[in-house]
C-alpha cells in the first residue's frame, strides 16, 4: 500500500505461474536468493515476531530504491559483488610466502631426483 515494497501472496502459485515466465526456474528459494543478491530484504512485521510463521502465505520484500512512481531510482538496484579488496594484505603476503616455499621445495626435490637419476644410471 505504501509503495515501497511488493508482496507475494501465494508462493506456490507465484513459483508455478510467474517465475517460469521470467526465469529459467520455478524455485521460490532461488528467487529469494536473487532478491537478496540485489539488496532486497524480507519485511518482518512486529506482530509476527520474526520467528512465528504468518498464518497467510504472504511474503513482503522491500529495497530502498524500489519505490512506486520513482522509476529513475531502479538503476541504483545493482547486484552485490564481492571485491578482491576484502582480502587483507597480510593474507596476500602469507599466500605469496607459501607459493615461494612451494617453488623452493620443488626445486630441491627436482635436484634430488636428478641426483638419484645420475646415481641409478651409474649403477646400471
Amino acid at each position: 500500500q505504501s509503495g515501497n515494497s511488493f508482496h507475494v501472496f501465494d508462493q506456490g502459485q507465484f513459483a508455478k505461474e510467474v517465475l517460469p515466465k521470467y526465469f529459467k526456474h520455478s524455485n521460490m528459494a532461488s528467487f529469494v536468493r536473487q532478491l537478496n543478491m540485489y539488496g532486497f530484504r524480507k519485511v518482518v512485521h512486529i506482530e509476527q515476531g520474526g520467528l512465528v510463521k504468518p498464518e497467510k502465505d504472504d511474503t513482503e520484500f522491500q529495497h530502498p530504491y524500489f519505490i512506486r512512481g520513482q522509476e529513475h531510482l531502479l538503476e541504483n538496484i545493482k547486484r552485490k559483488v564481492t571485491s578482491v579488496s576484502n582480502i587483507k594484505n597480510e593474507d596476500i603476503k602469507i599466500r605469496q610466502d607459501n607459493v615461494t616455499k612451494l617453488l623452493t621445495d620443488i626445486q630441491v626435490m627436482k635436484g634430488k631426483q636428478e641426483n638419484m637419476d645420475s646415481k641409478l644410471l651409474a649403477m646400471k
